[in-house]
């Protein structure tokens, strides 16, 4: 692919430099000619700064995947995702179910692939990453062979370009519904209708970890196919309530606890804020608590209403726990650091007068890894 030259201003220069994968907008000082996809990154003296991605219409202007020059074709997705796949089966060597390129976390801005046993999902979120997604898809038929490949372009962040949102099979046929494996339950997922790419598979080694907690009567709030509600049922709690507002990852869920024989779940379909009051209020008592949300914060500017939100749905579930309870308390919210998270916890502890221990604080699994000096790529806080 041939690569226009692109010129950054002293700010966006030096933050190459210092690490950050990201040019924004506002640094970029002449991208006169460059289209969609690779292009040359230079400074403003001319000195080569390396090769991003260009996305004319995004914020994030330039996604750098090389500080070199770089010919940007198969050969270099094929090496990128070969060393992203060889670092999941050193880190996750008996998982058939796993996120198998993490963007810029993997050297491949934009693009995240996961797998989900003899099925894969391709997504690309940037303009410049659309470029480059059908050599991925073209890879992943080489070193996996998976049955299908699902294209998921259907994320929100794609209209901010104006780029189109479908989601397209581009390898194989139906049926598109895959089963695979977290622990020792077996589970199954619909890769084009399902939400995200088919399930949380950045949560999988935290639904694994708060089995290890189970007792007596538990409750899982935004459970969507039951990631926690099934394992606490298998690791021993004698109750479990599942609850979500959709109907139809209820059903999803129930299918997965059928197919693993764990009758004792209850899925509940309610609206979380005003379920865990009327619970308080009927004397129900839970010995162990999930609360994993939706992203309450997606942009700066909802970070103090998503804050008012977190600290009252922490503060029902700590009232809803029996002396001794657990907590699993979530946020997805990437724009909502671990201490601010901390401070909104402890609030909703003293508020309830509650003595509360953190026993872990957890966050995606290895297959989501995190680069380090890029806050944006750790996002997800799990405290148990």
């Amino acid at each position: 692919m041939a690569a226009s030259a692109v010129k950054v201003n002293k700010k966006g220069a030096l933050r190459l430099r210092r690490g950050h994968p990201w040019v924004f907008k506002s640094d970029v000082v002449s991208d006169a000619g460059a289209g969609a996809g690779p292009v040359t990154v230079v400074d403003e003296r001319g000195q080569l700064l390396g090769t991003a991605l260009h996305s004319p219409l995004s914020t994030i202007r330039l996604r750098l995947l090389s500080h070199e020059r770089v010919n940007v074709n198969r050969a270099l997705v094929l090496d990128r995702v070969s060393a992203a796949l060889a670092r999941r089966r050193l880190a996750l060597p008996a998982a058939d179910a796993y996120r198998a390129v993490h963007g810029e976390a993997d050297h491949l801005p934009g693009i995240f692939v996961d797998r989900y046993g003899d099925g894969v999902t391709v997504q690309s979120t940037c303009a410049g990453a659309d470029v480059l997604a059908p050599l991925v898809v073209d890879v992943l038929r080489e070193l996996v062979s998976p049955r299908v490949i699902v294209v998921r372009n259907d994320a929100a962040a794609r209209q901010h370009e104006k780029l189109r949102r479908y989601i397209e099979i581009a390898h194989g046929a139906p049926p598109t519904t895959v089963s695979y494996h977290e622990g020792a339950l077996v589970l199954s997922t619909d890769l084009m209708a399902d939400q995200k790419t088919g399930a949380y598979l950045d949560q999988s080694s935290n639904h694994v970890a708060a089995a290890r907690y189970a007792r007596g009567e538990s409750l899982d709030c935004f459970t969507y196919h039951g990631g926690f509600a099934l394992q606490l049922a298998a690791a021993g709690c004698s109750r479990v309530t599942a609850m979500d507002q959709s109907g139809e990852a209820l059903a999803r869920g129930r299918d997965n606890a059928e197919r693993n024989r764990l009758a004792h779940i209850e899925w509940r379909q309610a609206n979380v804020f005003d379920a865990l009051p009327q619970l308080f209020a009927a004397g129900a008592r839970y010995d162990v608590i999930v609360l994993d949300p939706p992203a309450f914060a997606s942009t700066a500017k909802t970070l103090d209403a998503a804050g008012r939100a977190y600290k009252e749905i922490n503060l029902r579930a700590m009232k809803l726990l029996r002396p001794g309870g657990t907590l699993v308390s979530c946020s997805c919210s990437g724009r909502l650091a671990a201490a601010d998270f901390d401070a909104i916890l402890a609030d909703a502890a003293r508020d309830t007068r509650h003595s509360v221990q953190v026993l872990e604080r957890r966050g995606a699994g290895p297959d989501h890894p995190v680069l380090l000096g890029v806050p944006e790529t750790e996002y997800l806080k799990c405290w148990i």
